[in-house]
């Protein structure tokens, strides 16, 4: 009876919790109209380190001095499309603009995630390069939920100091599973990322929905694994601007910004094929500011803080203000004597694949094969042990427990006759 009125109370318990959950799915972020809330990438925006200017500051300034009102940008980062798109669909917190990537985009557009513009507050998305519109934009091909902030491609990252130019996989996947480089490799802590190294390693396309293609994927990361040093995302910056590991798959604008640190480092894209993606800018359903994140949106699009981002992150930007200012073009060729090139024109030497939105069968494959992936390692294997030693432990103290109670019983039974 005890049991059924502690099993009722947690019922009711997690029906009350749902019930507030399903009322306030926008989480408690939003409830300051003068503040902004800004999830993104990490290392993914001028931030006024290194004599760099703080464009979140500038707007802040900006908006001040325009409509004689102070309001605060509340600025966070995610590592991943999935770890942001976890805690956005968890419901747990909300914010005023995201910056995931296409296939992500696609996804929460499909699941209703995201607020249609109103681009009467942003004029300059007059600057994005068509290319990157429409058609070429398959994720958002109305253009009604996203505007491009960046575009870039997947590549490899060795350390000329530990990888020889002899190697004869330099140019090929195949160094990401060089046993020659035991314990120094780095792969990707997203799964998307990670098959995808996998998938075009194999020629595998990256959006098939067959159960066997996945498969071989998987088994090749398996087969991976135990030359792998960490999973990593942005921890990967100062392992190879440190040289504490030697190769890693990343992205090319991010190894441009650890070339910074490390001229030993070099980048090629894998002569198999690679990840090409464009991350843009977009509005959550329950933002309770579109017009401030719509200001926002457009400030970012103005031409000194647009090339001031891109200076900085150094990626690819689709925005014709950028890649047109002289400027930005010298400050590139500063960076790397081949970082134009390598952001603008290499995607013609290497075929290219976007990730697209996957079935939900198939999204529910790929988190089991990659829970199954990071499970299979030393530290799974410690904690079942543990867990199995526990287990042993706790059926040996109901063992004696019981042993003692049957004496107890005995004796009692003894003494009464």
């Amino acid at each position: 009876m005890k049991i059924n009125r502690i099993a009722s109370v947690l019922i009711l318990a997690f029906m009350l919790a749902a019930i507030m959950l399903s009322t306030s799915a926008c989480g408690e972020n939003n409830s300051d109209e003068n503040t902004l809330y800004v999830y993104n990438w990490g290392e993914y925006i001028s931030d006024g380190s290194d004599g760099t200017l703080n464009v979140n500051q500038e707007f802040e300034k900006w908006y001040e001095k325009t409509y004689g009102k102070k309001i605060t940008v509340n600025y966070s980062t995610y590592s991943s499309n999935e770890d942001m798109y976890a805690k956005l669909s968890s419901g747990a917190v909300s914010y005023d603009v995201v910056i995931p990537s296409d296939y992500m985009i696609e996804r929460m557009i499909k699941e209703d995630m995201l607020a249609e513009l109103n681009f009467k507050n942003i004029p300059n998305a007059q600057y994005i390069d068509p290319k990157f519109t429409g058609e070429g934009a398959y994720y958002d091909p109305d253009g009604k939920f996203s505007v491009p902030y960046t575009y870039g491609m997947v590549g490899v990252i060795y350390n000329t100091k530990d990888v020889p130019s002899t190697e004869a996989s330099i140019g090929s996947w195949e160094l990401m599973w060089n046993e020659n480089y035991k314990g120094n490799i780095l792969q990707f802590n997203n799964s998307r990322d990670a098959f995808g190294t996998a998938q075009y390693y194999l020629g595998l396309d990256v959006n098939d929905n067959n159960a066997e293609s996945w498969q071989k994927a998987y088994e090749k990361l398996l087969e991976q694994k135990p030359i792998v040093q960490g999973y990593v995302m942005d921890e990967i910056f100062n392992k190879m601007s440190s040289g504490s590991a030697a190769v890693a798959s990343y992205y090319a604008g991010d190894f441009l910004t650890m070339y910074g640190d490390n001229e030993d480092l070099a980048f090629y894209y894998p002569k198999e094929g690679t990840n090409i993606f464009v991350d843009a800018m977009c509005i959550p359903k329950c933002t309770r500011n579109q017009e401030l994140a719509e200001l926002y949106i457009n400030f970012m699009l103005s031409e000194e803080i647009a090339v001031a981002n891109a200076e900085y992150i150094c990626y690819a930007s689709p925005n014709t203000l950028v890649v047109e200012n002289e400027g930005y073009l010298e400050s590139m060729a500063e960076v790397h004597p081949n970082a134009i090139d390598i952001l603008y024109n290499q995607a013609e030497s290497v075929p290219t694949q976007y990730y697209k939105n996957l079935s939900s069968e198939q999204l529910e494959r790929l988190n089991s094969l990659w829970d199954d992936l990071k499970i299979e390692s030393s530290i799974g294997t410690a904690v079942y042990v543990i867990a199995g030693v526990i287990i042993a432990v706790l059926v040996a103290a109901i063992a004696v427990g019981a042993v003692k109670k049957s004496k107890n019983k005995k004796m009692w039974e003894e003494t009464e006759n």
